[in-house]
Order: structure tokens, then C-alpha cells, then sequence
């Protein structure tokens, strides 16, 4: 293997050396299985990139480098000064332009300092003695800067021994790679620290300043080779190590929000992951709750009980979704403050709550492990995903309660393209009409077939209204999806666990109202269908009304907000369809964090 061109005369230079040493040593080795030993030890790749770099130093260093000039800076401004006394043709005009730029100063103040400045770090001396029956013992020093050094300690219950408990993936002790997990701590700095407590030592470390002298007794349990973390988790849940008294070290605890993409760096420890956030330049890891650990904690607290509010007789029942045998149709505020309510059309299948018999989805009827594990909001694995031009677009799901705005933000969603868009068709077993057409209004089926439709699982939504069945099917979503357009899709929010599959991808939205007063301000002309009265006449919003669109809202986001990728206030109509449209046009364009499970295998 040829040497660097950076070696001198006939001097052999280091590399070439290194390429040479094991067939040189062959004739002195015994057995085969420490001649392959030695080809792959100097064989290394990564010994042989650190001599190149060696060799290149050394020669670099041989020429005796040295700065041209100190003061770059100053010479810049003079140059500048003196340019500004000349003529200003162009050309003076574009350096002095290049000589004012922050970037280019901050260059040659750089260039200035590391001309004047020597960054060995000043260490100091070994000790000249060290016990003969502590020759065990390890001495360890470390530069500290402003950084933690990414180490925790405990003390063992048996022995009082203070022993290293965890290593901070890319923290300053890890990245030295002299500390490991289980080396016994003798002295820090020269302090004994057999009768201290850990915090006792956590204060000196805070204390300490430049280089740090650790007397250590190395573990000796073999460590597993460190894998860089390539699992990437979406938090379903706030957590503040400051509030959680189980961490074992709330300075090594990392703050994250519900929503946030975080990088798990180490599962070592069963009870706390090491993780850090996605893009975070900082290499140090932090600790978080494992997830074995926090749905252990979650299945601890008490679930709250939620009351339903009691209707009494006066009391107006909300008419959800479906145009049954009366053409009742879905209240909503037009925005407009127009004093007349908007005319709805058909949404997802859902029955009035006065009426309704049954209204399920598919998997209610049956118990299922898989579904109920997703109801634990703790993290959930994740990858990039972007949508591809030869891929079918990514289901729109809407939630939200009754009286906040769907069917108007879906209807105007609709009128804006309505090549780019569409929306189901629901299923019935009541009869069609003169002027219906089968596929239009509705899919007309018998009552048996929607019966065997049922326990074959094929509606994400069902109920009964009226002696007759009506329902959404998943067949009824692929038709919209197979036509290349954007599926809208309102559900009741227990039923998008059903729809988060690779097959759909859904994007769910969350409609959510604005405060009370709001609400009294925006629709006080606004009316809702009350299905009480047979002629289904138009009434305005009560008190009652708005309280029960804001408690049903909190509800909905406390059990389910961990599955909604975007919330929206419906405070001003047009505000609140901009903000979703541009949220699905991106959806066409950005890259998003998505379940594992929806990559292609």
C-alpha cells in the first residue's frame, strides 16, 4: 500500500509502515487466531483515517506554520477607511459592500483570535504516588465546560459504595468514553467520597471548574456496544421533569409537549429511555418516562366520571348528520351573523341523540385488545412521510360537536374545487324515493345485507332511525379515494382508531368552538334544526345549546386529543377555513411524522 506524499526523503512514513507491520510480524506469530487478530486490528478502517490525518498534521506541522497577520480586523477597517477618501467607481463600492458584511467580520475576527491564542487545554499533573494496592484504580480527567457532564450516581444499599448509574448518551462522559456504568467513584478532585451523599458529590461537580480529576475502581461488568438511537417516538402527553418525583434526576430530564418528535437514544433502562429532541443540535440525551413506565402510570389514575347532562322534555335534540324520512338537516353557524341557518348536506353517518336506537362503529359489538392499548396516550413510534403524485390522497377526518361549523367548513371546502374534493354516500335500508337515485342521495340495501354488512365489519359508523338502518361504509371512503380526490370525513371522535391505517392515512382536524362569550356574540342570529318539532322548523341557539357544544368539545379533546394532528377555533368562519385549507394543501407537499405502521414494508 503506497505511504502519503507527505512523508520526506527516504523516511517510511507512518501509514505506509502500518500496511506493512502485519505480514512482518507473521513469522512471530504462533496461532492463526492471533495472526487474524492482528490483520484485522491494524486493518481497521478507522485506524488507518486517523494515521492519514496524523501524517498530514505532522507534515503540516514540519513547515512550521505561522499567522501572515494578527490583526485581520483592524487591516479590514483601515482598508475600508481608506477606500472611502478614493472615488467610489463600482468596484469599491462592491468590496466595501463585502467588507461591511457581519459574516465576513465575524471571519476575520475568528481568524484573529486563533492566531493569537494557544486552545491546549492546561491539565494538571498526574500524582506522583498512587497506592501499590490500588492498582485497579483508574484516573480519569475531564475538561468541564458549560455543559453537564451527562453522568448520574447512586449509592449501592449493601456496600455504601457511590457507583456510576447511568450514562448520558452524548453527553460528556460518553463522548470521553473513560466513564461507564458501574465503575465505583473513590475521589473527585481529591475528595473522598466514601461518606458522602450523591447530592454532596452532584455539589462539588457544580462546583468544580476547568479540569476534574475522578479516582475511579472500573466496573467489571461488560458493557453492550452502543447503537446511535434510530427510533423516532410523537409524544402523546406534556411532561415536566420538574413535576415528576419518580425521575431519578430531574436535571437529566428533558420537557417535551404532546405533539413534539423525539429521538430515542438509549432503552437500557426499562422505567426511564434516554431520548433527545428530533433536530436537536445538542448530541446529549435526556431522560423521559419509558413507555412501559407511563401507561403503568396512567392505568394507576382514577378515570374521571363523566356525567351526561339529563335532557328534559323541553329540551332540544340535535339532528347529527343524517337527512332521514323528515330531510332533517345538520344545524350550523353560517358566520354570518345572517340570521339564517345553513342548509345542510349529508355528512358521515350519524343519528339525532333523540332518536337514535343505535349508533355504533364497526368494532364496538366486540371486544379488541389492539384498540383498547391505543387508547394510552404515551408515545407512539413514528417515521417521515411525504405523499407521493402517484399515491391516493390521505383521508380528511372532522370532528367536533354538534353546532361548531363542520358541515359549513366542508361545504365551502367542497365548492373551492369540486374535482379536488368529495364526500361519502351513506347507506339505508329505508325505501328510495321518486326523485333519489341509487349512489346519490344514498345506497339503497335491503335489511339483510346491511345486517350481514354489519357483522362482516364493513361500516365505520351505523345506527337505526326509525326502523330503518343507516350507515358509512369503508367501501363508501375507497370510492371517493379511488376517484383521486380528497375524502372529507366527519365521525364521532371514538371511531378514528378505526381509521388510522396504513390504507388511509388519515389527517384529522378537530373543530373546536370559542369561549362562551364568543359564542354568544357570534351566533346570537344564527339558528339550529330542532327535530322535537315534526316540521323540523329552524330555532335559535340557547344558553343550553352553547353550554353543551363547549362541554362536549372538552370532552371530546380530553379522551381524544391525542389522536388529533390539527386543531382549529371556529371563532370567524372565514378565519377558520383558511386556516384548514392551507393545512391540507400543505398536506400534499410537506413531510409529516406518521405511525410506523403506515410505511409500505
Amino acid at each position: 500500500m503506497p505511504a502519503l506524499s507527505a512523508g520526506s526523503g527516504s523516511d517510511t512514513g507512518l501509514y505506509e509502515l502500518l500496511a506493512t507491520l502485519p505480514a512482518q510480524l507473521q513469522p512471530h506469530v504462533d496461532s492463526q487466531e492471533d495472526l487474524t487478530f492482528l490483520w484485522d486490528m491494524f486493518g481497521e478502517k478507522s485506524l488507518h483515517s486517523l494515521v492519514k490525518i496524523h501524517e498530514k498534521l505532522h507534515y503540516y506541522a514540519s513547515q512550521s506554520p505561522v499567522p501572515i497577520h494578527h490583526g485581520a480586523s483592524a487591516l479590514a477597517n483601515d482598508l475600508a477607511e481608506e477606500l472611502q477618501s478614493n472615488p467610489l467607481s463600482s468596484e469599491i463600492r462592491e468590496l466595501l459592500k463585502l467588507l461591511s458584511k457581519p459574516n465576513l467580520k465575524a471571519l476575520l475576527s475568528v481568524h484573529d483570535t486563533v492566531a493569537e491564542k494557544n486552545y491546549d487545554p492546561v491539565l494538571p499533573s498526574m500524582p506522583d504516588e498512587i497506592d501499590d494496592d490500588e492498582d485497579s484504580v483508574k484516573i480519569i480527567r475531564l475538561v468541564k465546560n458549560r455543559e453537564p457532564l451527562g453522568a448520574t450516581i447512586r449509592k449501592e444499599e449493601h456496600t455504601g459504595a457511590i457507583v456510576v448509574a447511568r450514562i448520558m448518551r452524548g453527553g460528556a462522559a460518553d463522548r470521553s468514553g473513560l466513564i461507564h456504568v458501574g465503575d465505583e467513584l473513590r475521589e473527585v478532585n481529591g475528595i473522598l467520597v466514601d461518606n458522602k451523599k450523591p447530592e454532596e458529590i452532584i455539589q462539588i461537580l457544580a462546583q468544580s471548574q476547568g479540569a476534574i480529576t475522578f479516582k475511579i475502581i472500573p466496573s467489571i461488568k461488560e458493557e453492550t456496544p452502543y447503537k446511535e438511537g434510530k427510533m423516532f417516538v410523537k409524544a402523546l402527553f406534556d411532561y415536566d421533569p420538574n413535576e415528576d418525583k419518580a425521575i431519578p434526576c430531574k436535571e437529566a430530564g428533558i420537557f417535551f409537549r404532546k405533539g413534539d418528535i423525539l429521538q430515542i437514544m438509549s432503552q437500557d433502562d426499562a422505567t426511564w429511555w434516554q431520548a433527545k429532541h428530533e433536530g436537536d443540535a445538542n448530541p446529549r440525551a435526556g431522560l423521559i418516562p419509558s413507555k412501559q413506565f407511563q401507561e403503568r402510570r396512567f392505568a394507576l389514575r382514577q378515570p374521571a366520571v363523566l356525567v351526561q347532562p339529563q335532557k328534559n322534555s323541553n329540551r332540544k335534540s340535535y339532528v347529527e348528520t343524517v337527512e332521514c324520512e323528515e330531510r332533517e338537516e345538520d344545524a350550523e353557524y353560517d358566520g354570518n351573523n345572517t340570521g339564517a341557518y345553513i342548509v345542510g348536506f349529508r355528512r358521515s353517518f350519524r343519528l339525532s341523540k333523540k332518536d337514535r336506537k343505535t349508533n355504533k362503529s364497526m368494532y364496538e359489538c366486540k371486544k379488541s385488545d389492539q384498540y383498547d392499548t391505543a387508547d394510552v396516550p404515551t408515545y407512539e413510534e413514528v417515521a417521515p412521510y411525504q405523499h407521493q403524485s402517484d399515491e391516493k390522497y390521505r383521508l380528511v377526518v372532522l370532528v367536533g360537536p354538534v353546532g361548531v361549523g363542520l358541515n359549513e367548513l366542508k361545504r365551502k371546502l367542497l365548492i373551492s374545487d369540486t374535482q379536488h374534493y368529495g364526500v361519502t354516500v351513506p347507506h339505508t335500508t329505508r325505501a328510495r324515493r321518486n326523485q333519489e337515485s341509487d349512489g346519490v342521495e344514498y345506497i339503497f340495501i335491503s335489511k339483510h345485507l346491511f345486517e350481514t354488512d354489519v357483522h362482516n365489519n364493513k361500516f365505520i359508523e351505523y345506527g337505526e332511525y326509525k326502523n330503518n338502518y343507516y350507515g358509512t361504509s369503508f367501501d363508501s371512503v375507497r370510492s371517493v379515494l379511488a376517484k383521486n380526490k380528497v375524502c372529507l370525513l366527519d365521525v364521532q371522535p371514538h371511531t378514528i382508531k378505526h381509521l388510522r391505517t396504513l390504507e388511509f392515512k388519515p389527517f384529522v382536524v378537530f373543530i373546536k368552538p370559542p369561549s362562551i362569550e364568543r359564542l354568544r356574540e357570534t351566533r346570537k342570529n344564527a339558528k339550529i334544526i330542532s327535530s322535537k318539532d315534526e316540521k323540523s322548523s329552524a330555532k335559535p341557539f340557547t344558553e343550553e345549546d352553547f353550554q353543551e357544544m363547549v362541554k362536549s368539545a372538552q370532552m371530546m379533546e380530553s379522551h381524544y386529543n391525542h389522536l388529533f394532528d390539527k386543531i382549529i377555533v371556529n371563532d370567524d368562519l372565514a378565519a377558520a377555513y383558511n386556516e384548514l385549507k392551507t393545512s391540507l394543501d400543505k398536506l400534499e407537499t410537506d413531510t409529516y411524522w406518521v405511525p410506523v405502521s403506515w410505511q409500505h414494508s
